[in-house]
């Protein structure tokens, strides 16, 4: 087995203070074998190893943990995106643009796509990614997605519950019959997760339950879509039935942030879709301090965030959203891994994954501090896993 050593790593940022090292190390050195971490510590007492990086000084942090994306899409939506930005108000409908263009493109094109949006998270410092269905609409079109996105990640997710799609207009919940029915039991075998849009345009409280607990009852872990566009009731609904994540979380009422604190489940927050959309940021402060657990993660799709890039997420939660640069770093990284139910990555100890990102530069704080420049890339690992 070969051993990798990093080291003259300026400072080594580990999301882990319960093993008698700082969670902050300075002057530091981490040892890789079969792609997990073997030894970390300070480089002046690294054990010898087969093959070395030199860091130069540089910061290394734990590889980013995405948890919220949706690749797996055909078609273009900048001109609504220009449209937009000229004083449009964003609703859902859009979604059903990128429906018909993925219902009519070829499995090739879809994971061609998909693919590519993967290396260029990579290249950003992500080394774990959450795929989302959602695209498809029907039982074959939401199948393929999973079966396509499963190639690139296991952390799969069945949204066929996005908006309800036009041939069903007229007939709602007789759609919550197929997602609940056919089209879960078509994709659970690709899925290890099931979510649902709860909000105006999109599904009730009613219908986004019965869809949530059907997953449950299919093994499924339950993520969800809420207070994108509004108050609403749908996150103490997730926290309720034990959802992993609430995602989104734009509006919230002191009684979700009273539900959310006192559980451990996740909010998510999607900075990328507020800048795209112009609409309010969500108040991270306010989580942060009632003790709730934060992700950041891209939300990345073709209608309302699409970007890649978690340096830049992070840059707007600091900005915008009222994160330190630590506690933005923490959320990118140890907060996705949370809100997927990961103690293996978005950390740096012993026997975690050697998913190690490099910053080129001495400090975590240059993520919000140089907007826009790429400075970070993933050592070792790659996303999925």
């Amino acid at each position: 087995m070969t051993a990798l050593l990093v080291d003259r790593i300026g400072l080594l940022v580990r999301n882990v203070d319960d093993d008698g090292l700082p969670d902050e190390l300075p002057d530091a050195a981490v040892v890789v074998e079969d792609g997990r971490i073997a030894w970390l510590g300070p480089a002046a007492q690294a054990p010898d190893a087969d093959e070395r990086i030199d860091a130069e000084g540089r910061c290394v942090i734990p590889g980013f943990v995405d948890s919220h994306t949706h690749l797996v899409f055909a078609g273009d939506r900048s001109a609504e995106f220009e449209a937009r930005m000229a004083g449009r108000p964003y609703t859902a409908g859009g979604i059903r643009t990128t429906v018909a263009a993925t219902r009519a493109a070829s499995d090739d094109a879809l994971l061609a796509r998909a693919a590519a949006l993967v290396a260029e998270a990579r290249r950003q410092g992500t080394t774990t990614i959450e795929i989302k269905s959602g695209y498809g609409l029907t039982v074959e079109d939401e199948a393929r997605a999973l079966r396509l996105a499963s190639t690139l990640t296991p952390e799969t997710t069945l949204l066929g519950a996005h908006v309800v799609p036009p041939e069903y207009a007229d007939d709602p919940d007789g759609y919550v019959d197929l997602v609940t029915g056919p089209m879960l039991a078509a994709c659970a075998p690709y899925a290890k997760w099931i979510d649902v849009f709860c909000d105006r345009g999109a599904f009730t409280l009613e219908q986004a339950e019965r869809i949530l607990v059907a997953g449950r009852d299919a093994g499924l872990g339950l993520r969800l879509h809420a207070a994108q566009l509004g108050p609403s009731p749908a996150v103490r609904m997730g926290v309720a039935l034990g959802a992993a994540s609430v995602d989104h979380c734009t509006h919230l009422e002191p009684e979700d942030i009273d539900a959310l604190s006192g559980s451990d489940t996740v909010a998510t927050l999607l900075p990328g879709a507020e800048f795209s959309t112009r609409s309010p940021y969500p108040d991270a402060r306010r989580l942060l301090d009632a003790g709730v657990t934060v992700a950041l993660a891209t939300d990345c799709n073709p209608g309302s965030s699409f970007t890649t890039s978690m340096p830049f997420c992070i840059a707007l939660a600091v900005r915008e959203m009222g994160m330190t640069p630590r506690e933005a770093l923490r959320a990118a990284t140890a907060g996705g891994a949370a809100a997927l139910r990961r103690d293996d990555v978005g950390v740096l100890r012993v026997g975690a994954r050697a998913d190690l990102a490099l910053i080129d530069a001495p400090s975590y704080v240059h993520l919000a501090y140089r907007p826009g420049v790429p400075l970070v890339a993933p050592l070792t690992a790659s996303p999925g896993g």
